[in-house]
């Protein structure tokens, strides 16, 4: 089980102006914490504005990412009700899309009839997770009372009291008023917005990529482990997809609520064990990379039905459109600027960047945005516009030091953390690989209209995040073999530039 440690925040959090506050209850051998960040807005003002505007979606404490420590025997009992808090609030998600019209005629409504029995059904599961880790030989968790409210967020875009068509058709999950329905479908209805978009050729410089070794510094500096390992697994051809999640929530079918992509290992889904992953085949050349690495989809809303159009973490949850396969997907390991690195362990689990980062704020937000032969310029919570002839590209740098025991931990995150400033892990951490995933897209590029989005594209994501940039995240388990794994670490520690 991962160690209580300080932990970084991602390098997206370091960087941003957005605050963070904490809330800290510990209870024996597990800590809640609840993180909520938002550009210049604290929860309660954002709450305050709520009698004035409409409410975009619901913001509940993530319950995952607070868990620290979890006695091995709670586990999947622990995963299951977890998953649940998750269905939960999409459900109440749904409710508050379908009911805009007694939502306009109460200004209670959403407490009363939402967000309250939301509260309720979570402290039910709240309760049920602390029995699980109790009849495991943990603590009881004290403190779930913080986790079990949800508070509504306020619509920024809303139309003008006349009724006007603006940004707001595509900003709150299909909730128009009644004369603006058209333009809600024609935009999925899901969240997006013209303000989620932006022209790339308007964006100053700002030094590419941001994620390596946690502040942009280039992994193969003058010191350290200068070498890099590339695996080639291809861009998903064979459409492999689900939309479980065998890290966040093993055990449990549609644990994502949105579709991803798999390349590298061909039998990834909520219920494969560890052997049957060594066991599996391939995509990637190396046979001896047996890792599974999976992202959300890109999708182009133009209306097209695909294979999911009407199944959960599909058109069911609002992930509706043409799914994009990546025209190139680069799978890189490099080095460390200040060491050299140790090989992962088998079963290692990383996942870097944040699902749920447009309600939990960006403490493990890490999202790059950009376009080919644009790539000094990213965003982070925008998608881009590309000039014809340049490509979409999303890139994902993971985590990079472990704390030398653990495959896993409570939260997923704890048993690894990004480096220092100086390229240097800390407490007592040690260097491995760094994964660094680079993902190309050919995409028409989406036209804003009157404030409208035509011909949009996003990623796939829980139904009450809207669909934001923000929440792009990527996923990784080590399944390399002994042998394959040892090459890749003295190719990185002596400088070489291997596959």
């Amino acid at each position: 089980m991962g160690r209580n440690t300080r932990k970084r925040r991602s390098p997206l959090a370091v960087r941003a102006v957005a605050a963070s506050a904490a809330l800290a209850v510990a209870g024996g051998g597990l800590v809640w914490a609840n993180f909520y960040a938002s550009a210049g807005e604290s929860k309660s003002e954002q709450h305050n504005t709520l009698s004035s505007a409409r409410v975009a979606t619901i913001d509940c404490p993530d319950v995952g990412q607070q868990l620290k420590s979890v006695p091995e025997g709670a586990r999947a009992g622990v995963a299951k009700e977890l998953a649940l808090l998750d269905q939960q609030i999409t459900e109440a998600y749904k409710r508050l899309a379908d009911t805009r019209q007694a939502q306009a005629g109460d200004a209670g409504f959403v407490n009363n009839a939402i967000l309250g029995p939301l509260k309720s059904k979570r402290v039910a599961t709240l309760d049920r997770i602390g029995i699980n880790i109790r009849n495991a030989g943990g603590e009881t968790p004290q403190g779930t009372d913080q986790l079990a409210t949800c508070q509504g967020v306020a619509d920024q875009n809303q139309p003008n009291p006349g009724g006007g068509q603006g940004q707001n058709q595509g900003n709150n999950g299909g909730q128009g008023q009644d004369n603006d329905q058209d333009q809600d479908q024609g935009q999925a209805g899901n969240g997006l917005a013209a303000a989620d978009f932006q022209d790339i050729t308007q964006v100053q410089p700002n030094g590419g990529p941001q994620g390596v070794n946690g502040n942009g510094l280039p992994a193969n500096g003058d010191s350290g482990s200068t070498g890099t390992f590339t695996t080639r697994c291809g861009t998903n051809g064979n459409d492999n997809h689900n939309s479980d999640n065998i890290i966040n929530a093993p055990g449990v079918s549609n644990g994502a609520q949105h579709t991803h992509d798999y390349v590298g290992n061909q039998d990834n889904n909520a219920f494969t064990s560890d052997q049957e992953f060594l066991q599996a085949d391939t995509s990637c050349q190396n046979q001896g990379d047996k890792s599974s690495y999976y992202w959300p989809v890109l999708r182009l809303q133009d209306g097209t039905a695909e294979f999911d159009a009407d199944r959960l973490g599909g058109g069911a949850e609002g992930n509706i459109g043409k799914i994009l396969e990546p025209t190139e997907a680069e799978l890189k390991f490099v080095g460390n600027k200040k060491s050299d690195v140790v090989a992962m362990p088998t079963a290692l689990r990383i996942i870097t960047g944040d699902a749920k980062a447009f309600t939990n704020g960006l403490a493990n937000a890490n999202t790059n945005w950009s376009c080919t032969g644009f790539e000094d310029r990213q965003l982070t919570d925008k998608y881009p516009i590309c000039p014809e002839g340049s490509s979409v590209v999303r890139t994902s740098f993971f985590q990079s030091c472990w704390d030398g025991q653990n495959s896993d931990s409570a939260n997923h995150r704890a048993h690894v953390d990004f480096v220092e400033a100086d390229g240097s892990c800390s407490n007592g951490f040690q260097a491995i690989p760094q994964l660094q995933a680079r993902l190309v897209y050919d995409v028409p590029a989406p036209q804003i209209q009157n404030g409208q989005v035509v011909n949009p594209f996003a990623v796939d994501s829980f139904p009450d995040q809207l669909h934001k940039p923000i929440t792009d995240h990527n996923d990784f388990l080590n399944f390399f073999d002994e042998s394959t794994m040892k090459q890749m670490v003295e190719c990185i520690n002596s400088g070489q530039d291997c596959e």
